[in-house]
């Protein structure tokens, strides 16, 4: 039988291990904190970042929401953050995205302190990850959370073959990086790929992140393949679903995350872990 890779229950046991953490800083006098810096008002990021806030509250955080206008200026958001970077009760800065027209996505990375890039995108840390630096620094929260899956459920990633569809700077390519460091051969598949099915037939591993709602089928794979889903889309009838479709696929992969329930829920709770972390490297 297929194994569910419930990203619920994992998420479930790294918070408390996060809490665990967190109320062991507070015995030496340090609150881990958290700013996130929401602009506008995306009804999705609004969503995203309430449960956030709303997980950090509950793990013991100084947790800061910051909302502003649609109609802020590039300057008016690079200030707020450099405030934050001047913080010391912050430890982790998150700017959500989408952000608008006007402002500057690279800016207002490079602008987060690399010391403070809870999310792991700046420019940085994100060198760090492809020079596989043996020090601290953090990780794009998503990839993470699926190595850590990957890791809990005790599959390899050693010399496997492994298949990445889609190569954003959110999980493809710091996913791809992280696989790298780990010793698996990997291949990014995307628009302009040729031979996808070739690949996708050799795939021990196969992940999908590209925004199409059962986009992945059991005639892609090979028999025995892992199975990780880390697409949220919404069906003809509104129901939340992956990018693979799920009933087909699971009879023939020998692992699988669900979505709902399977990469989600590692994604905030490795937020967390990592907002900890961040508190904890700035005091060593």
């Amino acid at each position: 039988m297929v194994k569910i890779l419930d990203g619920k229950k994992l998420a479930q046991q790294l918070n408390e291990h996060t809490a665990q953490r967190v109320a062991n800083l507070k015995a030496k006098g340090i609150v881990p904190g958290l700013a996130v810096v929401l602009v506008g008002e995306d009804p999705a990021s609004m969503i995203y970042t309430r449960n956030k806030a709303r997980q950090a509250d509950k793990l013991g955080f100084k947790s800061i929401l910051k909302k502003m206008p649609s109609t802020v200026t590039q300057d008016e958001l690079l200030t707020t953050i450099r405030q934050l970077n001047a913080d010391p009760c912050i430890h982790g800065i998150l700017v959500q995205e989408p952000l608008p027209d006007q402002i500057n996505q690279s800016a207002v990375i490079e602008t987060i302190s690399p010391e403070k890039d809870v999310d792991g995108f700046n420019p940085i840390n994100v060198g760090k990850l492809y020079a596989n630096d043996g020090r601290h620094f953090p990780v794009a929260c998503t990839p993470r959370g699926v190595m850590t899956m990957l890791e809990q459920y005790q599959i390899p990633v050693a010399g496997e073959d492994v298949v990445i569809i889609g190569r954003s700077r959110l999980v493809g390519k710091p996913l791809q990086a992280l696989m790298i460091n780990q010793n698996a051969t990997v291949t990014m598949l995307h628009h302009a790929s040729t031979d996808a099915e070739y690949y996708l037939k050799h795939a021990d591993i196969v992940v999908v992140g590209i925004g199409k709602a059962n986009f992945l089928h059991a005639s892609d794979i090979k028999d025995g393949a892992v199975v990780i889903d880390v697409g949220i889309n919404r069906d003809e009838k509104g129901h939340l679903v992956g990018d693979v479709d799920f009933d087909d696929v699971s009879p023939v992969a020998s692992a699988i995350t669900p979505v709902p329930g399977g990469v989600g829920p590692m994604t905030i709770a490795t937020l967390m872990q990592q907002t900890v972390d961040l508190a904890e490297w700035s005091n060593q």
